[in-house]
């Protein structure tokens, strides 16, 4: 049974009245354990943990400590294209918005690096793009990758949904790490998210996690779009994808982020559901506590004292410097960011954030840091 087969037999609005339904009780007994399943991850994720949020931090950052030490790894951003062909509501990407399109080109992809690199000794790079296949597709992510592969340690993208094969094509190049988000996983209410393109194709974008799996992409990055649906049931199916990629496709490792939704150009969608620091805070101390093997990453899109103060408590990897827009780097053009971005501070600043926080930071990927 793969996943799509698997989500099809839960029901949004059941687990959300067994996420209700915790008690104290319930929370005390999954901080008790040494292994939590999914029911133990639902009592940590729901109303009745608030009241426990002190020893889920302590548990969170002992467990993470544990695996990871006191150490932070730093990633970059690198916007290719802001062409899109998807209609997202949420998104400044989206094709009705009227901002103007670039796709990088060699010469400008180039010049970004020499711009990343002035700004610190990043060794880890997240190429993104909107979702363009016909004029950004497989042979021009290809080529990106080797053209930037000189000059970092580890690849990662963030790019449309790709064919099994392309995952392959691209691991040959050498990309180490797919980032893909499946925004929401309430799949009656997906298509009102993203009613035309690529992306509305709900089975398409879900099963693209197990084409990674079996293409042997070495790390799987997912999350949800935290502002369209009701952040605890989504956290439940994240967790449950997690779980079954893991059984599946045990030779790759795992990321999870926290995306919450910002502003951005030409904004028309407000949030359906707006999550609290002190919610997000425990949504990744009860990720943490329920694995203690996965990556955890917070990107600009949140406060620099939130991301701070998450440095010891759960969180295994920042981006900083980060800009949204493709020609970022060398020539900011605040129009065509994807996202407003929510800390500002260049990669010195939060690099000395961190080391206050009694923390290393690695610049490179963590497996080929360990090496």
């Amino acid at each position: 049974m793969n996943f799509t087969e698997l989500i099809n037999e839960y029901g949004w609005e059941e687990i959300q009245s067994r996420i209700e339904g915790k008690t104290s009780v319930d929370v005390k007994l999954a901080l008790s354990k040494e292994r939590r399943n999914i029911e133990d991850f639902m009592a940590l994720v729901s109303p009745a943990a608030a009241a426990c949020m002190e020893p889920m931090a302590l548990l969170s950052r002992k467990y993470t400590q544990q695996r990871f030490g006191n150490i932070i790894q730093f990633y970059i951003p690198l916007y290719l294209t802001n062409s899109c062909m998807n209609h997202c509501v949420y998104c400044g990407f989206n094709h009705n918005n009227d901002i103007r399109r670039i796709i990088l080109t060699d010469e400008q992809i180039m010049q970004e690096v020499d711009a990343i690199k002035a700004l610190g000794d990043f060794q880890h790079i997240l190429l993104v793009t909107g979702e363009n296949p016909r004029d950004a597709g497989i042979d021009y992510i290809e080529h990106a990758i080797r053209l930037v592969k000189p000059f970092f340690q580890s690849i990662s993208i963030e790019v449309q949904p790709l064919a099994e094969a392309d995952y392959r094509r691209l691991t040959e190049a050498g990309l180490n790490a797919v980032y893909c988000y499946q925004e929401t996983y309430h799949k009656e209410h997906y298509k009102m998210y993203h009613p035309k393109g690529m992306k509305s194709k709900f089975d398409w974008r879900l099963e693209s996690f197990d084409r990674m799996g079996r293409a042997g992409v070495r790390k799987i990055g997912l999350g949800a779009l935290i502002g369209l649906e009701d952040w605890r049931v989504e956290a439940i199916f994240m967790a449950q994808h997690l779980r079954y990629l893991q059984k599946n496709y045990w030779q790759s490792k795992y990321s999870i982020s926290f995306p919450r939704m910002r502003p951005y150009s030409g904004q028309a969608f407000q949030p359906n559901v707006i999550m609290s620091d002190r919610e997000l805070a425990q949504l990744i101390f009860a990720f943490r506590i329920f694995d203690h093997d996965i990556e955890m990453t917070l990107s600009t899109r949140e406060s620099p004292s939130f991301r701070d103060n998450m440095t010891s408590l759960g969180i295994t990897s920042l981006s900083a410097g980060s800009k949204t827009d493709p020609g970022g780097y060398a020539v900011y053009r605040n129009e065509l960011e994807q996202w407003t971005i929510n800390d500002n501070r260049s990669p010195c600043e939060v690099l000395s954030a961190v080391k206050k926080q009694g923390y290393e930071v690695v610049w490179k990927d963590w497996d080929l840091s360990l090496q």
